[in-house]
């Protein structure tokens, strides 16, 4: 059996990775800022045998001691969501850069040949792949706000401004960061690749796309939608969805982006490189707040708003075939099932909780992860 150290391992995903490792009898090693932004004190679900260090990544002494007898990190520590605000900016880059850099500084300073497996976010995309039915594939730009002001949410095709047909994306495609968290996220995989090149450290990127399920944050801005549109029903009002609801994402469960991660983990040999963790089956957001308020007796069908961000794309999906032949990794939990455990599961609530109107406002677009 191998010791393990899981950053951001008292959160969302990481606490789920930290399960699945210490059910199959390894050692873990968990540290974590214990953000007030995420948490509101030590979450109780953290299995106490794993070894706990409360810490900041960016911070050099933290990093007396975490690395001895690692066999592998998996690296979650990372503020996620879109933010409230541009002025999130140097929080963005100081938990996720200043962090990622942190790691990758203390791994070559020790001649640590652990394998890293880094989380990294189907964000880096921007928007997924479409095709034109005349000029085959195209990347479409930003969206015009006033298009969006119109209600005309789907971008056209920038030859010929014909309606496009989304299609799954797979990791060799081009990338295209439209927010702060994006460009963040793009970074540590730069950060990582190019460290990598000089020390040998096997890195693998796992973008994962749209997770939900128990342990999720609420009520804050930094909550994925699933998480916005399950506080909304539990508080007896329907699920305010933005644009259209036909936005297309894929919405994968926890357990399986935490069974993901062990498995690059414990992979025979590395896997470097960059794998979508998706579950290959697409669902709109009208789909998910639909699901999730049938759930609740006496919340009506999800409201409709037509509201936009700027920084939101259209539709992205994910190829998972990469992940299937190299990691032997398939999604396990259908979006039925998945759903209806998640509107009755636990939630987390942060210390620093934000005012509903807020978080609603800014996260329920798609939910960033």
């Amino acid at each position: 059996m191998g010791t393990y150290l899981v950053t951001g391992g008292a959160g969302f995903i990481g606490s789920h990775v930290v399960d699945e490792l210490l059910a199959e009898g390894h050692r873990v090693r968990v540290v974590d800022a214990l953000d007030p932004v995420a948490h509101d004190g030590l979450p109780d679900y953290l299995d106490d045998r794993a070894d706990l260090v409360v810490a900041d990544l960016a911070d050099a002494d933290a990093w007396s001691g975490l690395l001895d007898g690692v066999d592998g990190v998996c690296h979650q520590a990372a503020k996620v969501g879109l933010g409230a605000d541009v002025i999130d900016v140097t929080a963005y880059v100081h938990a996720n850069d200043a962090g990622t850099a942190a790691l990758l500084r203390a791994m070559a300073e020790r001649g640590s040949t652990a394998r890293l497996v880094l989380a990294s976010s189907m964000v880096v995309y921007g928007e997924g792949r479409y095709r034109c039915p005349d000029h085959g594939v195209v990347r479409p730009g930003p969206r015009a706000a006033a298009d969006l002001d119109a209600g005309r949410f789907e971008p056209p095709c920038p030859r010929c401004g014909r309606d496009l047909v989304p299609e799954p994306v797979s990791e060799d495609a081009p990338l295209d960061p439209r927010s702060v968290y994006a460009a963040t996220k793009l970074a540590q995989e730069h950060l990582a690749a190019a460290c990598s090149r000089v020390t040998g450290t096997p890195v693998t990127a796992l973008r994962y796309h749209n997770v939900y399920g128990p342990r999720m944050p609420r009520d804050t801005p930094y909550a994925g939608v699933a998480s916005i549109f399950r506080s909304a029903c539990a508080a007896g009002r329907a699920p305010a969805v933005f644009e259209d609801g036909r936005q297309l994402r894929d919405f994968v469960h926890v357990t399986d982006v935490a069974h993901a991660n062990v498995l690059a983990l414990l992979a025979p040999e590395p896997v470097p490189g960059a794998c979508n963790v998706a579950s290959g089956a697409p669902r709109t957001v009208g789909d998910m707040a639909a699901a999730l308020a049938a759930a609740f007796p006496g919340v009506g069908p999800p409201e409709v708003t037509g509201a936009y961000r700027l920084g939101d794309v259209r539709h992205v999906v994910a190829s998972p075939d990469r992940a299937a032949r190299d990691l032997g990794f398939r999604a396990r939990v259908p979006f039925a099932d998945g759903v209806r455990a998640f509107a009755t599961a636990p939630l987390r609530r942060p210390a620093a909780a934000a005012r509903p109107a807020d978080h609603e406002a800014v996260t329920n677009g798609g939910g960033a992860v």
